[in-house]
């Protein structure tokens, strides 16, 4: 059985108290009251309520007070300003600094109700998406225990035996043998970077990427990734047409992760296009910001995903059972855009294909 919601009424009137108190007894609250702010406050740390009635025009400490102190006490709660017709003004001041509504006095038992009911829903809504919060950042370090336990332990204890096998067998190989140990440790070296990045953005310690900023050229951006994924395009027939602007600004980022997060990009419309098809990327400055695009021909996002796709473990419906992924690129995609200050959007249309946008400050070296 869920709790009933808590109400407080403050006001300095005794027979406003109680028409309050008479109009939501029948209703599915639980209420008190105060007579002054100083006696509403010492009660509402007690009571805990989820909705505060608050009188501005009272002896003591104004309401605007009464106001400021909940705020800083718990500003999930909601509260309500009880005024006369002299003070709307007033009351329209308090909702600009956090007041949810107003209630005019005289006001009728269907007033209060009504706005009673809205004043619940809200501090329920607002709880409960505090706690969904709370939930994605539990799956967040979750993921990263797992990541960090599951893969980087054991992929660092095999990174330590090449070095040694390379080592050891110096000698014996030959360049053939040799080349293929040199790029097996390469790759390995790539995914270890790879699993220090999803590290630090899963657990949102991004202090450590912003360290790492510095000038780079959207033409080498674009051109890494587009490497990257080269060989899984060749392998569907699919053509990647990049289209750099000259002379651009650079952007003031950190490589791996801007790169990183184009590959994802870009790996995801490979990943969902059709053989033998084209994706276009294009970069272009333009009022002060770098735009990047990725276009492709595939099987589109449905419009009821697009508002969850970079959301984390979000896997699209419209996706292909045998491309799903651990639905983390997107979510990682957005965090290293975000992290440089950027943004990214997606127009889509399911079976005509989608267009992702990566906007980014253009980086214009000031002179001292």
């Amino acid at each position: 059985m869920e709790d009933k919601p808590k109400v407080l009424v403050i006001d300095d009137e005794e027979i406003v108290r109680d028409s309050c108190t008479a109009i939501l007894a029948g209703s599915n609250y639980q209420i008190a009251t105060a007579k002054d702010g100083t006696i509403g406050f010492e009660l509402l740390q007690e009571f805990q309520p989820d909705v505060v009635f608050v009188d501005l025009k009272m002896p003591g400490i104004s309401g605007f007070e009464v106001l400021d102190k909940i705020q800083s006490y718990d500003a999930t709660i909601v509260t309500i300003v009880i005024t006369g017709f002299a003070t709307v003004s007033s009351a329209l001041d308090a909702m600009k600094k956090g007041a949810f509504d107003f209630l005019p006095k005289p006001f009728t038992p269907d007033e209060m109700r009504l706005i009673t009911r809205r004043a619940a829903e809200r501090r329920k809504l607002v709880l409960e998406t505090i706690a969904l919060r709370r939930e994605r950042e539990m799956m967040r370090e979750h993921f990263a225990a797992i990541v960090s336990h599951e893969l980087k332990s054991p992929l660092s204890a095999v990174q330590q035996n090449l070095i040694a096998l390379s080592a050891e067998l110096s000698d014996e190989l030959n360049e053939e043998q040799r080349g293929r140990l040199d790029r097996s440790q390469n790759r390995l070296s790539d995914l270890m970077k790879l699993i220090h990045t999803w590290l630090r953005v899963m657990s949102q310690d991004i202090d450590h990427i912003r360290e790492n900023f510095k000038p780079n050229s959207v033409a080498t951006l674009v051109s890494k990734a587009i490497d990257s994924v080269e060989t899984h395009a060749t392998r569907k027939a699919i053509e990647i047409i990049p289209t750099v602007e000259k002379n651009m600004d650079p952007i003031l980022g950190d490589e791996g992760t801007l790169v990183e997060a184009l590959v994802n990009i870009i790996g995801n419309a490979v990943k969902y296009s059709r053989l033998e098809s084209q994706i276009l990327v294009s970069a272009e400055e333009k009022d002060g910001e770098i735009l990047i695009s990725v276009t492709d021909t595939g099987v589109g996002i449905p419009k009821e995903d697009l508002q969850y796709i970079f959301n984390d473990f979000y896997i699209a419906k419209s996706a292909p059972k045998d491309a799903r992924g651990s639905g983390l690129g997107l979510a990682i995609t957005r965090r290293i855009i975000e992290t440089h200050d950027g943004s990214i959007s997606v127009e889509s249309e399911l079976g005509q294909g989608s267009t992702f946008i990566i906007r980014l400050p253009a980086y214009r070296e000031t002179m001292t």
